[in-house]
């Protein structure tokens, strides 16, 4: 099973948010400035439209960093992808790992009980948020570094802090002790995709890491 570097740079694809270039183009500079995980998370595609991309994805990256596909499990298996991320309130991890075999398997929470929960039912990795006001999610309150610190202390899974992160706050998601961050607009509306992702990636490793068992 893939593990995750620490701490690690996740990039959560909007293909409706790319100032017009291909996705896969950003996906690639991205990866190349740094990121480590790279979530396809494009809820509006139906299955075969999925798949297609999945595909694309797949070979752009070409082993360089994990690739998780959000929510159709079928796809990420058909593709060879790493990982698969769930919803709060999506698929039972139980049932996705019986399907899945070896894939790892995240769990997108809001919550503390929620993250608790999710690694009693054996998530390998949660993404929590929403940490701060967010261009990508504008309806969901933002709560702050506090959520991941009290995350961090009740679970030993790792972290990703989601939610308005940049390079100038990402060392303070790190500092509360996350595993890592997740960014959307931070690296697909950036001019330079590489570079933003290599300056998240830098802020990231200068941070004093917070306490963390996984």
């Amino acid at each position: 099973m893939a593990t995750l570097p620490h701490p690690t740079l996740a990039f959560v694809t909007d293909r409706t948010r790319t100032k017009g270039r291909p996705l896969a183009d950003v996906v690639d500079a991205a990866v190349d400035g740094g990121v480590e995980l790279v979530q396809l998370r494009e809820k509006d595609l139906s299955h075969p439209e999925l798949l297609t991309l999945t595909r694309e994805l797949k070979s752009v990256i070409a082993g360089r960093a994990l690739f998780f596909v959000n929510g159709d499990v079928d796809a990420a298996l058909a593709c060879g992808a790493d990982g698969v991320q769930l919803g709060e309130s999506g698929a039972s991890i139980a049932g996705v790992r019986a399907k899945s075999g070896g894939l790892l398997i995240g769990r997108s929470v809001h919550s503390v009980e929620a993250a608790v929960k999710a690694e009693g039912q054996g998530a390998d990795l949660l993404i929590a948020g929403t940490v701060f006001p967010s261009a990508s999610h504008r309806s969901e309150p933002f709560q702050g570094v506090g959520l991941i610190e009290r995350i961090a202390a009740r679970v030993s899974v790792p972290v990703l802090g989601i939610g308005g992160v940049n390079a100038d706050n990402a060392a303070s998601v790190i500092e509360a002790g996350a595993w890592g961050c997740a960014v959307i607009t931070a690296i697909s509306l950036a001019d330079d995709p590489r570079g933003a992702a290599r300056d998240l990636k830098a802020a990231m490793l200068a941070a004093k890491p917070g306490v963390r068992t996984a």
